[in-house]
């Protein structure tokens, strides 16, 4: 996507494509160590917030992004399967929405992932009043939110984008079969790099996720679990245009998760 990815390790996991057995995050003074060694080396546009592993950790992070206010900030840090596993995945979520959120140009979420972001933390609930739930994280300061992974009504996957006034857009993909590892970050990764070459909030969301999708068109099957996204689909001469082109009606595409 045109930027050279500067990667702060956070927490290490073990396991596989099928699943991930365990978490063990990093301590938090090596994560500062790391971050600030790069960005005092280096002008980074964009700045992505992805598994944090710990409370010590989101502390660190936010301490960062305040010291860096004018970069872009997507934030992309909430992952059920994984946070379940953590002894204070509650403390955790609590700091992320305290201490991160407020500071995030864009908060990547699944409608999953938001239901336990909600106060209820009751899917049904959120499914029936997405935009309130949506609304109440903005009010708590972040710009942006990208809610992932709801269904249409004909059954394809859709995407919604809000801002401060609302819903800015839907994005509608036809769904792809399978499931896949690595959807989401490599969409809010995609998203940090066109927002680093200066895109606007709108364009770098709906070209990340037409990007995502087709790295998952391309996916393969490379262990015995869940597909694994081609994001090098492009670089491959020989590779044959995937049969299920995406469609564009009113509303614009997005990425299935």
């Amino acid at each position: 996507m045109g930027c050279h990815g500067l990667p702060v390790v956070t927490a290490i996991l073990t396991g596989d494509t099928a699943q991930t057995d365990s978490l063990y995050p990093i301590d938090a003074d090596l994560v500062d160590d790391q971050a600030r060694t790069v960005l005092e080396d280096m002008q980074v546009a964009a700045i992505k917030v992805g598994l944090v592993g710990s409370v010590e950790n989101v502390t660190v992070i936010a301490e960062i992004a305040a010291d860096y206010p004018d970069q872009p900030l997507v934030l992309d840090p909430v992952h059920t399967e994984l946070d379940e596993q953590t002894p204070d995945a509650e403390d955790l979520l609590t700091a992320i929405q305290e201490l991160l959120l407020p500071q995030a140009s864009l908060l990547v979420i699944s409608a999953v992932e938001l239901a336990r972001m909600s106060a209820s933390g009751d899917e049904a609930q959120i499914s029936e009043d997405l935009s309130a739930s949506v609304m109440s994280v903005i009010d708590s300061g972040c710009e942006h939110v990208l809610v992932t992974g709801t269904t249409s009504e004909a059954g394809e996957i859709e995407n919604q984008l809000f801002g401060p006034s609302g819903l800015m857009k839907k994005y509608v993909w036809p769904r792809i079969p399978g499931t896949h590892c690595g959807a989401g970050s490599t969409l809010s990764a995609a998203i940090a790099a066109l927002l680093a070459n200066g895109m606007e909030m709108a364009d770098a969301v709906l070209e990340a996720q037409e990007y995502t999708h087709a790295t998952l068109r391309h996916s393969q099957q490379l262990g015995m679990g869940k597909r694994v996204p081609d994001r090098f689909f492009w670089a491959k001469e020989s590779a044959e245009p995937a049969k299920d082109q995406p469609f564009q009606s009113e509303s614009t595409p997005s990425y299935d998760q």
